[in-house]
C-alpha cells in the first residue's frame, strides 16, 4: 500500500506520536534528579534503541521489501538530526526544571516557524496559505500559554520571552526543528517503502545518538552510565515510549512535510496539560486556557485544510 492510498494516515500517526512523547517526557522528568539532564536525555535513546530495532525487524515482513542500502547523504542527514535532537532534548529537560511541565513543553513549540522555513529551504517542502494560517494561529496559542506576569498580560507577554527559561525553550525548539528536517531528509533519500524507510532511519538515528552522547558521558561523567544501568526499570518505560513516539514521528515525516506534522504535533500540549494537572498537580489560568483554544483551532485548520 502506497502513501497515496491513505493521504490522511499522517494525522493519526502524528497524534499517537504526540501522546507517546508526552508520556516519555513525564517519565524522563522523573529521572532528571537521579541521572542529571544528560543522563535523562540518554535514557530515551539507549533504552529506546532495542524497541526501534524490533520495529525495524518487523517492517520488511509486513511490506515484503528488503532493507535499503546506506548512502552518504542519508548519513549526513541522520548525524545532523541526531546532534540537534540531543541538544533539543537536554534543553527541554532543563526548561521543565525551571518552569512547570506544560509550559516547559510550550516554549519549545516555537519550532513551528523554523521547521517550515528549514523544510522549504533544505527539502523544498511547500507551505500553503492555509498551512501558514494554521502555524500562525497555533503559535499564537503557544505564546499565550507562557506569560510570566498574569496580572499584567501584555507586559508579561513581552517580558516572558526574554527570560532565561524562554530563551532556552526557543533554542530547544530551533534544535527540534533542525532534527525534524534532518530525519525527514534522511528518510527521503532511501529507496524503500515508507514504513521501512521510517524504521530504518529511526534505528540509525537512535544508534548514532547513543554513540555520540554515550561517548561524551563515558569521557566526562562515567558515573552517569552506571546510574543509567541502575535505573533500568524507570528508564525502560521512558525508552519504550520514546521509541513509540519516534516511530510515529518518523513514519509521519515520510508521508507529509515536517511543518504540517509538527504543527499537528502541538496536540502534545493538550496531553501535557492533562499530565501537568493530574500527575504534577500544576494549574493553568484563564490566559493559558485561551492559548489552548487558539492552539486547538490551529490543529483543526492544519488537519482539515490539508
Amino acid at each position: 500500500m502506497s502513501p497515496n492510498d491513505l493521504p490522511w494516515l499522517w494525522i493519526p500517526l502524528t497524534i499517537w506520536a504526540a501522546f507517546a512523547q508526552t508520556l516519555r517526557n513525564a517519565a524522563q522528568r522523573g529521572l532528571v534528579a537521579k541521572l542529571g539532564t544528560l543522563g535523562a536525555t540518554m535514557v530515551r535513546f539507549l533504552y529506546g534503541l532495542p524497541f526501534a530495532v524490533a520495529w525495524l525487524a518487523i517492517t520488511p515482513a509486513v511490506t515484503n521489501a528488503p532493507l535499503p542500502p546506506v548512502n552518504p547523504t542519508f548519513l549526513a542527514w541522520v548525524v545532523s538530526g541526531g546532534v540537534a535532537q540531543i541538544v533539543a532534548t537536554a534543553l527541554l529537560l532543563r526548561v521543565m526544571e525551571e518552569r512547570n511541565f506544560a509550559l516547559g513543553v510550550a516554549y519549545t513549540k516555537t519550532e513551528l516557524v523554523l521547521v517550515a522555513v528549514f523544510g522549504a529551504v533544505f527539502l523544498g517542502d511547500v507551505v500553503t496559505p492555509v498551512s501558514a494560517l494554521a502555524i500562525g494561529v497555533a503559535t499564537a496559542g503557544v505564546l499565550l500559554l507562557s506569560p510570566v506576569d498574569r496580572q499584567h498580560v501584555l507586559r508579561g507577554f513581552v517580558s516572558g520571552w526574554t527570560s532565561r527559561s524562554a530563551l532556552l525553550g526557543v533554542l530547544s525548539g530551533a534544535c527540534f526543528a533542525m532534527a525534524a528536517v534532518g530525519y525527514r531528509g534522511a528518510a527521503l533519500t532511501l529507496d524503500a517503502p515508507y514504513l521501512v524507510a521510517a524504521a530504518f532511519t529511526l534505528v540509525w538515528a537512535q544508534a548514532v545518538t547513543v554513540v555520540m552522547l554515550g561517548g561524551w558521558l563515558a569521557l566526562r561523567t562515567p558515573a552517569v552510565l552506571v546510574a543509567l544501568a541502575r535505573e533500568w526499570r524507570g528508564s525502560l518505560v521512558a525508552g519504550f515510549m520514546g521509541a513509540a513516539a519516534s516511530a510515529g514521528w518518523f513514519t509521519a515525516f515520510t508521508l507529509e512535510s515536517a511543518a504540517h506534522v509538527r504543527t499537528l504535533g502541538l496536540v502534545e500540549l493538550l496531553f501535557s496539560l492533562a499530565v501537568s494537572r493530574r500527575l504534577f498537580r500544576e494549574r493553568l489560568g484563564r490566559f493559558e486556557v485561551a492559548g489552548m483554544v487558539l492552539l486547538t483551532l490551529g490543529l483543526v485548520i492544519i488537519s482539515l485544510g490539508h
